[in-house]
């Protein structure tokens, strides 16, 4: 009975979605808000029909996240089709760098000054909740590959790369708690999970999606051959990044980003600045052999195909992990004496970090303003929260870490939900 309510549900929530689409575009609510509603009238606070222990399902859950989280890295390293000598690209890496550094710092000064935690967990609880969210932030991300405004290639272009480079201070607050080595003076943690890991996660992912883009692209254009099953292209292709990553102790997610980033770029050097819309339209509308093949138009097809289909499996992956997060609410996870430390990272904290890591000097006062509020948090922090509790966070602190952790992302999905429609509407008329 158990199952048959859940297709039930399961069914008439996509179907509502499907239908609901348009209608749902004009009011200012976002998907994401009504899986979590959805989520949290269905656990234990509701009907009870889901009851999940973050701790004992921590496993589960994490691997959940980490499939949702390098699919939208790949879509979102698709979707950024800008050249690297485009100045345009200095602000998502400062603020993915800088800016994340600074706001995992005063997350931590926080925690452990406000709540009294030890400093390890206060770091950890920084590293979970600083990157922003590559998978909830769709209505403030690029659109499509050929979009070129400042603001959204910012926040598309932070999200890809901080769930990356939030990687070393989650191993840093595990390592300040006993979890994970960190060697003398903390040098095996700079040398090996900042230096190395970084660098070759981001080389992994490149000379993956160069190789494999290529090797498909001499198929197609000089013996038509490797047509069609794009779908199983995009996702080899994340699989193999992420793997090769892996295997030379790398960042997985960076290399996933960079992959999804090394197709795009290969796509556009042989294209030209702007893809060819007829193109396009093909790869995303049917398959057809002679646009797939023809040495002019391949490139353009086999990654507005991957991009296509990616898109598709980011929407199912934020249904099953933002149910999830609403399922995990209850009155013993959501800290309501700890929400003070959430409106900190909103109001105070996020801002504070643009303008430190990323002033933005020159750029209008509304964009840089968004910048600084548009720090959504979601998929990754989930990611985050469980791999500490499968590596090392103790029992005593993982109650309070994760009501933290979940608080934020359901407050992060209301309030930039809520603002998300509004101040964009207002930002695209300014623009104008």
């Amino acid at each position: 009975m158990v199952a048959t309510a859940w297709f039930l549900i399961i069914g008439v929530l996509l179907v509502a979605m499907a239908i609901g689409a348009t209608k749902l575009r004009q009011w200012p609510v976002t998907t994401s808000m009504l899986y979590l509603g959805v989520g949290a009238m269905l656990g234990p606070e509701g009907f009870g029909l889901i009851r999940i222990d973050p701790v004992r399902s921590s496993g589960l859950i994490e691997r959940l996240a980490e499939v949702a989280v390098l699919v939208s890295l790949f879509t979102a390293g698709l979707k950024l089709r800008i050249s690297f000598s485009d100045r345009r690209w200095k602000l998502p890496l400062r603020l993915a760098t800088v800016s994340m550094t600074v706001t995992v710092a005063l997350i931590a000064a926080a925690a452990y000054y406000g709540l009294g935690l030890p400093i390890g967990a206060a770091v950890l609880i920084g590293a979970i909740l600083a990157p922003t969210d590559p998978v909830l932030a769709s209505e403030v991300q690029v659109e499509h590959a050929t979009d070129r405004d400042r603001l959204r290639f910012a926040l598309t272009g932070e999200a890809g790369l901080n769930d990356g480079t939030a990687f070393p201070f989650v191993l840093l607050g595990l390592g300040l708690l006993g979890g994970h080595e960190l060697g003398p003076y903390w040098s095996r943690w700079l040398l090996v999970d900042v230096v190395w890991s970084v660098s070759a996660g981001v080389a992994a992912g490149w000379v993956t999606g160069t190789l494999v883009g290529r090797l498909v692209l001499y198929l197609r254009q000089q013996h038509q051959e490797a047509v069609g099953l794009d779908d199983l292209l995009a996702l080899g292709l994340i699989s193999l990044a992420y793997g090769l990553a892996l295997l030379v102790g790398a960042y997985g997610f960076l290399a996933v980003f960079a992959a999804g980033i090394s197709l795009r770029f290969m796509e556009r050097n042989a294209s030209g600045k702007d893809a060819p819309a007829d193109v396009v339209f093909a790869a995303t509308a049917s398959e057809d052999a002679h646009i797939a093949t023809a040495p002019e138009t391949a490139p353009a097809y086999m990654a507005a195909a991957a991009l296509g289909f990616t898109e598709q499996l980011e929407r199912i992956g934020e249904v099953a992990i933002v149910l999830l997060i609403g399922g995990m609410l209850t009155r013993a996870t959501f800290a309501v004496g700890d929400i003070w430390l959430v409106l900190l990272l909103f109001l105070v904290i996020r801002p504070a970090a643009v303008f430190i890591g990323a002033p933005m000097r020159g750029a209008p006062r509304l964009q840089r303003r968004l910048v600084a509020w548009f720090g959504i948090r979601g998929i990754g922090s989930v990611y985050y929260l469980m791999y500490a509790i499968q590596h090392g966070l103790p029992a005593n602190l993982s109650g309070r870490v994760i009501s933290i952790t979940l608080t934020t992302i359901a407050m992060s999905a209301i309030v930039h939900g809520l603002s998300g429609s509004p101040l964009m509407s207002r930002y695209a008329k300014a623009m104008r």
